[in-house]
């Protein structure tokens, strides 16, 4: 059975005390095991990070930007080989698989402008013959702890800024699907990437809690659920370290009664069963405003029996299986559930036959559903879409803004105007306009408000910059000495 290793200080390390199972989400069968790591292997690694953090800081701009060349060069080459490690190991469709690793790659161009990104600013004789200037430097040491959902794009989302800055990195991918972090790895180290500035380590909470406590790391970036998010936060926090923690989602799609319908429901489909539902953007409710619903409702289960649910490696397949049986079987409950909650099951998911041993689950669609259910109140992080109906545009805004997440929102209108103040009175980090999941591009920050996300900065883009660097401020005088003089008082500016 295939062995996946860590990869620290430039080597694949396979010897463990420990293994976890990988699964082929698709067949249901073990395929690989992970190497899980002791405290001891994971301090190994932040041994190796700190020895690399001299030479990388010193390395100059121009060779780093190079190296980041180099490694857009290489994925994009080699984007097929990973998005078939992702669907072996994921389950999601290829073409999903190649769109993950194509985001992903966008912060690695942001990193390739680093030059212009880490650019300080400089005042001259603010004061006489006083200049001063500001730079950002490196943080040090950095752990990055990345979800299941997306074991290419999140870790080159973090990674790519964090290496551009100077720091070195300790990446700790979901033991669900751990094989692209390796394999991301070995390009950076191909690219030119020196030994010990970003090692992959796998493991459960005792390679976590090393990684959360060592005074030799300064920060931490995780993405993950809400509770594991808060938990993240607080201990890293309380043991010094800079901290950013996503967490959960339950993001809405509001739609206006001018909206266009049929556009309107196919965007939902999209965003709801896309992936299997197990994205953090993905829409889980929509809010049908005013006398639109039944005719929503309606378009929306005429699409969903059209859908091909199979392999990802098969190119008829639109939607793969879970990532395990246990999560299968998770979303399952909450579909079981609905009706008894009083909501109407329009299309049940769990109906669907599958010749196979996968971790498949039909598509479900729940309509009358209210706040106070499970089904609305749970991130339920499947393919679950439930529509709430709402009278008005206020009582939309309301719905969405009393929910503890603020992640991701979207509405779908004809209306300008009411799109525009949508914009101005929704509360979460990113919104999209006719737009179902308004991930940012590369350029921008990912991140959202409220319970989903803990910490001061977004990920990826400018945020990104500042979360992985310190200001530092330098003030120079270079005066002629025999004008020196002795004076106690506090500086004045002359």
């Amino acid at each position: 059975m295939e062995r996946i290793p860590h990869f620290i200080n430039g080597a694949r390390v396979s010897d463990a005390d420990r293994f976890g199972p990988v699964f082929n989400p698709a067949t249901g069968a073990q395929e690989k095991e992970v190497a899980l790591a002791s405290a001891a292997r994971v301090e190994e690694a932040i041994a190796a990070a700190q020895a690399a953090l001299p030479g990388w800081r010193a390395t100059s701009l121009a060779k780093r930007t190079n190296i980041f060349f180099r490694v857009r060069e290489l994925l994009t080459q080699r984007k097929s080989e990973l998005a078939a490690i992702l669907t072996s190991e994921h389950g999601k469709v290829l073409s999903d698989a190649e769109g993950e690793i194509s985001r992903g790659l966008e912060n690695i161009e942001f990193a390739t402008g680093l030059s212009h990104m880490l650019k300080g600013e400089r005042s001259e004789q603010v004061s006489s013959g006083v200049d001063v200037h500001s730079v950002r430097q490196p943080v040090g040491v950095v752990a990055c702890i990345t979800p299941f959902n997306f074991p290419a794009m999140v870790p080159l989302w973090m990674i790519g800024s964090a290496l551009a800055c100077g720091n070195t990195v300790l990446l700790k991918p979901s033991e669900k699907d751990p094989s692209s972090a390796v394999f991301i790895a070995e390009v950076f180290a191909e690219a030119g990437l020196p030994p010990g500035v970003l090692n992959v380590v796998h493991g459960d909470k005792e390679a976590v809690d090393v990684l959360l406590e060592h005074p030799g790391v300064k920060a931490v970036s995780f993405v993950g659920s809400t509770p594991i998010a808060q938990s993240i936060y607080k201990r890293a926090a309380d043991h010094g370290k800079r901290v950013q923690a996503l967490g959960g989602a339950k993001n809405h799609m509001v739609v206006l009664p001018d909206a266009d319908l049929d556009m309107a429901a196919d965007a939902a489909v999209s965003a709801a069963y896309g992936s299997a539902g197990e994205r953090c953007m993905a829409v889980s409710v929509l809010v049908a405003v005013g006398n639109i619903a039944d005719d929503l409702v309606k378009a929306i289960s005429t699409r969903m029996a059209d859908l091909k649910i199979g392999p990802g490696t098969d190119p008829a397949s639109q939607m793969g299986p879970l990532i395990t049986k246990e999560h299968r079987d998770r979303v399952a409950s909450y579909v079981a559930g609905a009706a008894d909650e009083g909501a109407t099951v329009v299309v049940d998911g769990r109906q669907q036959d599958f010749d196979s041993d996968g971790f498949f689950i039909g598509v479900s669609l729940l309509d009358h559903v209210k706040p106070g259910m499970k089904v609305y109140d749970d991130e339920i992080f499947g393919p679950v879409l439930s529509v709430v109906r709402a009278d008005s545009y206020r009582d939309a805004v309301q719905l969405v803004n009393e929910n503890e997440f603020g992640n991701g929102v979207a509405i779908f209108t004809r209306d300008g105007g009411a799109a525009r103040q949508f914009e101005f009175d929704v509360e979460a980090g990113m919104v999209g306009v006719n737009v179902p999941i308004p991930v940012p591009v590369g350029t921008f920050s990912f991140g959202g408000w409220k319970n989903s996300l803990f910490g001061d900065t977004h990920m990826y883009g400018p945020d990104s910059i500042r979360f992985y660097t310190r200001g530092k401020v330098v003030t120079t005088r270079w005066p002629d000495p025999s004008t020196s003089v002795i004076d106690l008082g506090f500086p004045q500016v002359d």
